[in-house]
């Protein structure tokens, strides 16, 4: 399979990991990638989350790089906050956020 690698990384405390699921395969199926690229995974223990570098459900990556990163990435079992780009605070990273993480790594692909 060619193209980014796409992480979904979430802890069960937080609902809002199959709404980060279906995001993330429209933003793919939007840009012409296949959804069953990503890669899931639940993070279930302190150990896992610093092994990972988990800061939060649900956490984004592609190509190892957070989607909006963190000013202290602090690996924890607890839910995700995400500041959209309009400001207001909400479980899931910005549509455009996540467009252009996937843009970005398509450019260097």
């Amino acid at each position: 399979m060619t193209g980014p690698k796409v992480e979904l990384l979430w802890w069960s405390g937080c609902p809002s990991h199959g709404q980060a699921k279906e995001m993330l395969e429209e933003a793919l199926a939007a840009a012409g990638l296949d959804p069953a690229r990503i890669e899931t995974l639940q993070i279930v223990t302190t150990d896992e989350a610093a092994r990972e570098q988990f800061i939060g459900s649900p956490t984004i990556r592609i190509d190892g790089e957070d989607v909006v990163p963190q000013d202290d990435p602090r690996p924890a079992l607890t839910c995700r906050l995400y500041l959209r780009r309009d400001g207001r605070p909400g479980p899931l990273p910005d549509p455009a956020d996540l467009r252009d993480a996937l843009a970005r790594a398509l450019d260097r692909s």
